[in-house]
């Protein structure tokens, strides 16, 4: 393991060099990019510092051990077995941090949420969702940009879409995408029956365009005038995007935004994801089913949660996991299940031996 801790140190180092190269400093977006990698793997670095001490301390301990001096050599056994310990603590704290991280995950995100089943409480329930997260965000600190929004006719919102910035945020959020349920009494229900809504969200990674292996001469790109609900910019410019990649015939769009840019940047972020996942399944569709299982891919037809207000229960079903906060969870208190999420994937990776 001292040798992957040792690589990623100098790496470190490396980036660290860069950090104060005038080079660097002047260029934004390079200097930006070096920094969220330096930040990435600064615990990794600071890993091996701790895990090589502990080895060359090892090493004298044991030394010691060849002592005649018996208080000495009572000493060093018992250093070394507050050594040993600790070693494997580390060792253990290793295995985590050098499971290969999604490249993705330092990604900003776009994020959807759309209603689903339910009519005017699925509306509701998407504006409860959107509720749940913005509190989130703030926690995370994440800076969020409302795109597009068509708002329901009873309150709540058919469709809400939200660029989101800050630190990890694609590694924080990937797990939320998939179709969200609520049971609960409607504020429309008179006879206080329990009913069944549902609300989608789709999390999208935002790549920058130099980060995608695309051949720009093999996307069709078609601009034309937005149409239906969702802003004054609708039939009046041709702000909406659409893109074709012709070896696959794969088409992404995107109408959610005012500027034809932001939408350009959308609709290529949708078809990569598309690309990559057809690939992904291509080469390997057993273990396509098994990460798409978990992690989701914005299918709006893989039920992820359960929110189900009668008994204060949340259910996470693709890790079984129910949790009797619901009244914390709704107000934005969702690290656990994140963290749960994580930590499963994490498991997921080992198991398969993903690099």
């Amino acid at each position: 393991m001292l040798d992957q801790l040792a690589s990623i140190k100098e790496r470190f180092i490396y980036l660290e060099e860069r950090l104060s190269d005038p080079s660097t400093v002047s260029d934004m977006k390079l200097f930006k990019k070096t920094n969220k990698e330096y930040a990435e793997i600064r615990e990794i670095a600071e890993l091996h510092d701790e895990y090589k001490n502990v080895l060359e301390n090892i090493v004298s301990a044991k030394e010691m051990l060849a002592e005649n001096d018996k208080e000495l050599v009572d000493m060093a056994k018992m250093e070394l077995s507050e050594l040993e310990e600790t070693k494997k603590e580390l060792e253990e704290k290793g295995k985590i941090l050098l499971i290969p991280k999604d490249p993705d995950d330092s990604l900003d995100v776009i994020f959807e949420i759309r209603s689903g089943t339910g009519g005017d409480e699925a509306s509701i329930f998407a504006g409860d969702l959107l509720r749940m997260y913005t509190k989130y965000f703030e926690t995370k600190k994440y800076k969020t940009e409302l795109l597009f929004e068509n708002p329901g006719s009873s309150g709540g919102y058919n469709k809400i879409v939200l660029e989101v910035t800050g630190d990890n945020v694609y590694g924080d959020l990937k797990f939320e995408s998939g179709a969200h349920r609520v049971q609960r009494v409607p504020k429309t229900e008179s006879q206080g029956r329990v009913h069944t809504s549902a609300a989608t969200v789709v999390v999208i990674p935002k790549y920058e365009e130099e980060d995608i292996d695309i051949d720009p001469s093999d996307i069709r790109v078609d601009v034309y005038r937005a149409s239906g609900a969702g802003g004054q910019h609708v039939n009046r410019t041709e702000s909406a995007v659409r893109m074709t990649h012709i070896p696959t015939g794969i088409v992404a769009e995107s109408q959610d935004s005012r500027s034809q840019i932001k939408n350009r940047e959308i609709t290529l972020g949708r078809l990569y994801v598309k690309i990559k996942e057809k690939t992904l399944a291509d080469r390997d569709s057993e273990m396509a089913a098994t990460r798409k299982s978990l992690v989701g891919s914005g299918d709006r037809s893989s039920k992820i949660r359960t929110y189900n207000y009668p008994q204060n229960r949340v259910t996470d079903h693709r890790i079984n996991l129910t949790l009797y906060s619901l009244d914390k969870i709704v107000l934005g208190d969702i690290e656990e299940i994140i963290s749960a999420l994580r930590m499963a994937d994490n498991a997921e990776r080992m198991k398969n031996g993903e690099s």
